[in-house]
């Protein structure tokens, strides 16, 4: 069975000759030989009518201005039609501007005459386009709707559907597989005299006949390409809606939206019709179908107006029942509240607020209206959703103290706020609420205790992060050293291994390159490996436009022109690495000398112990059992390195203070933080065979240095620290006599102790502590980085 198809031409699509061959080509290339077609006035032609009848008073003015229209339309006819069909319309033109001057020269225009002028613009319209595809070789024929649609005089014209449909399909039917062209925009009553629908008339033309024809589907064609999810002129990311629900269509027309309009949408209801929504300029792409079957719009959408007035009234209850009523005329509202004490508020464009206040105050007697009053600078951010409850909690959030409150109803929530707002708050809701859902690609690269941590946790949290957020996290990588996994699709976290087991060997080019290209918006790789070659890359990933999380500390006490290199590379191609993990594990200190710094601080002193293992081995060591004794226990506990002396060489500290030092401002190289290492050089290059055989070797020195301190009421410790001036920096790693009551004493085993002293925090100096190793606290700083990058992302 055919489909009946209307299509409507709005007068930016008929501009000029050209836009008429576009249009003739467009019906011959997507349209039927049955099809209906319905035509504004050309360009601003029926402008120019409405100035022709304002220029009434000046004789000489309004005679140019009628010349200036004929030689207009006399284009148009002569750079669209050749030969017969051209003169043909060039007669008929003349004959109608005589009829226009003889009109005009009245004394005393009355309405239906005002009308008859004005129609001509559609009329015009349709004759030249039904000859441009006659000239193109199919048949068709020009409608004038005064002779099929029969109205009654209302506010505004109601046609008589059933009369009216009779009339249509009748002269549809005498004239078989015709291209029939209509006049939009205008009826005739009973008399025949010309009635005008009004504002946005043809639109409403086009829905109401493609009805009474018992047609299937009426195309709006127009300048843009249909309905975005939010207006390209203010969004950039602004996305074309396929399709969305006639209740949704018609809430978005009743917030003011300048591509639909309530009164064209009125038709539709009850009915199977659909309507898409084209552009004429580029008929090829992609555009909008609203049906009254389809499901709702795939993402809601935000609409905004920049000049609104509150209407604001005392009523009664009667009044709520009279609302609805506005609905029927030709200003529904925008949006309305109530609050318990009797007081509504509409919103209305400030074009329409005044016809607005006078429909009010003539209900005023019948609904006890009272106190109306008028409020300007404002402008209405809306979002509009079948699904609307699902975003009231993130766009109320969005809300500041200037906007009004909260309106919602089944299809919208609504706000005015001040004029100058409105582009900036649409913004926001738009990326939090209505911006196509960011995606973040998560790649774990190291797989040992810290990776294995991060997963188990990943798995518990990545839902509420992902609520939080509202947006998609997923995992789609895990490396290790030998194998890799990448899957675009995602990967569970709870079953990584069985995953990981088929992975493949991998290198550096080919990984990099499948990231890049993985369908994500973001991707976000995790460095919980101690690799040095990894780190060397961080410039690769970089360029690929990959973000970073360190647990791994050598980029951030890597030479100082790397580092720099590194910086530099974030910052032009605004990318963010975070490697809290890298110092203190979970523990805020690089965030708290941040902070400091912005708020205008100077950070004089950073000192503390930075390492878990030398806290737990120096809150044991008390003389009572050697201090190689404990290394070992520690070992077997797993608290060190598989190689002790990779802790014992306060090394591990050492990166850590300049990376902190770096996070201060202080460019240092790693060999101007002075390192006392633990391990005589007698040991230091030995196997770690021969050097567990000889351990018992740091016994002496270490008896020693304890012996001294106890003897002046002190305890040892091995400290890191870095002081500042205006003149000298010192900054040293090794051991340190400390008094029992510091707050480097008395530490629970295993913890991590910073101790800053600023302008701010002079004689009382800023303490973290708590848990500065350990794979869960490790992971959990890795996630913490993690989601404060997503935080970044799509605050962007």
């Amino acid at each position: 069975m055919s489909i009946r198809h209307l299509h409507k031409f709005g007068g930016s699509s008929l501009a000029d000759a050209d836009c008429y061959k576009r249009v003739a080509h467009i019906l011959l290339t997507h349209g039927q030989s049955d099809d209906l077609i319905v035509v504004s006035a050309a360009g601003k032609t029926t402008n120019r009518l409405y100035e022709l009848l304002d220029g009434l008073d000046n004789h000489f003015g309004w005679q140019q201005q009628l010349e200036l229209l004929h030689q207009y339309q006399q284009r148009l006819i002569e750079q669209s039609l050749q030969d017969e069909l051209q003169k043909q319309l060039l007669i008929q033109l003349r004959e109608d501007i005589r009829v226009l001057h003889r009109l005009l020269s009245l004394e005393d225009l009355n309405d239906y005459q005002q009308s008859q002028i004005i129609a001509f613009g559609e009329l015009w319209s349709s004759r030249l386009l039904a000859a441009l595809l006659a000239q193109s070789g199919v048949a068709a024929t020009a409608l004038d709707a005064r002779q099929v649609l029969l109205a009654d005089e209302e506010a505004t014209p109601q046609v008589r559907e059933t009369e009216s449909s009779k009339a249509l399909q009748q002269f549809i039917g005498e004239h078989p597989q015709h291209r029939i062209v209509i006049t939009g925009f205008i009826c005739a009553n009973e008399r025949g005299q010309t009635l005008l629908f009004g504002r946005n008339g043809s639109d409403y033309s086009a829905t109401l006949i493609t009805r009474l024809a018992n047609a299937d589907r009426v195309t709006i064609w127009t300048d843009v390409e249909g309905v975005f999810n939010a207006d390209p002129n203010r969004i950039s990311d602004a996305k074309l809606l396929r399709s969305m629900s006639l209740l949704e269509a018609n809430r978005l027309a009743g917030l003011g939206s300048p591509v639909l309009h309530s009164r064209c949408l009125q038709p539709l209801q009850g009915t199977n019709i659909s309507l898409a929504v084209r552009s004429s300029y580029a008929p090829h792409t992609d555009f909008t179908l609203i049906s009254p079957n389809s499901q709702s719009a795939s993402q809601p959408v935000v609409t905004a107006l920049a000049k609104v007035e509150r209407i604001v009234c005392r009523c009664d209850s009667d009044f709520l029942s009279l609302l609805s009523q506005l609905d029927a005329q030709d200003l529904p509202p925008l949006a309305h509240w109530r609050d318990y004490n009797g007081v509504i508020e509409l919103a209305y464009t400030t074009e329409q607020a005044p016809a607005a206040v006078g429909l009010l105050k003539r209900l005023a007697p019948d609904c006890g209206l009272t106190q109306i009053t008028r409020k300007q600078g404002f402008g209405l951010v809306a979002l509009v959703s079948s699904a609307v409850q699902d975003y009231r909690q993130g766009f109320a959030r969005l809300l500041n103290r200037a906007a009004k409150p909260l309106y919602q109803d089944a299809h919208s929530l609504v706000t005015l706020v001040r004029e100058d707002q409105v582009s900036a708050l649409a913004a926001q809701v738009h990326r939090r609420c209505a911006g196509p859902r960011k995606r973040f690609g998560i790649v774990l690269m190291g797989t040992g205790n810290i990776g294995q941590a991060w997963l188990a946790l990943f798995a518990k949290a990545r839902t509420r992060l992902q609520r939080e957020l509202e947006a998609e996290i997923q995992l789609v990588g895990v490396v290790s050293s030998s194998r890799a996994i990448i899957d675009g699709t995602g990967i569970n976290a709870e079953q990584w291994q069985l995953r990981h087991q088929k992975g493949l060997p991998w290198s550096y080019e080919p990984l990099l390159e499948q990231l890049s290209q993985l369908p994500y918006d973001e991707v976000i790789a995790l460095d919980v490996s101690a690799s040095s070659s990894l780190t060397l890359r961080y410039p690769d990933f970089f360029n690929h436009g990959i973000h970073l999380v360190s647990a791994n500390k050598l980029a951030g006490s890597g030479p100082l022109p790397f580092y720099r290199h590194l910086k530099q590379q974030i910052a032009d191609r605004r990318l963010f690495w975070r490697y809290n993990a890298s110092v203190g594990a979970g523990l805020p200190i690089q965030s708290a000398i941040n902070d400091l710094r912005h708020s205008g601080d100077k950070v004089q002193q950073v000192g503390g112990i930075f390492s878990g293992t030398l806290c737990w081995l120096f809150e044991h060591f008390d003389g009572s059992t050697p201090f190689s004794q404990l290394v070992l226990n520690a070992k077997e506990l797993g608290i060190t390195e598989p190689d002790p002396r990779d802790d014992l060489s306060g090394r591990d500290m050492q990166r850590k203070l300049l990376i902190l030092a770096r996070e201060m401002g202080l460019e240092l190289e790693l060999d101007d933080i002075e390192l006392q290492s633990l391990v005589p050089e007698s040991l230091a290059d030995l196997s770690l065979d021969e050097f567990l055989e000889r351990i018992d070797e740091l016994d002496e020195p270490m008896q020693q240095a304890l012996t001294t301190a106890k003897e002046q009421g002190l305890c040892i410790r091995y400290v890191a620290s870095l002081t500042q001036s205006e003149t000298r920096l010192q900054a040293g790693v090794g051991l340190q006599q400390v008094g029992l009551e510091h707050a480097y004493a008395n530490l629970t085993p295993g913890d991590n102790v910073f101790v800053v002293t600023s302008e701010f925090y002079q004689d009382n100096p800023l303490i973290i502590r708590g848990p500065g190793a350990g794979r869960e606290v490790t992971a959990a700083a890795v996630q913490t980085d993690l989601a404060q990058i997503c935080r970044d992302l799509l605050a962007d």
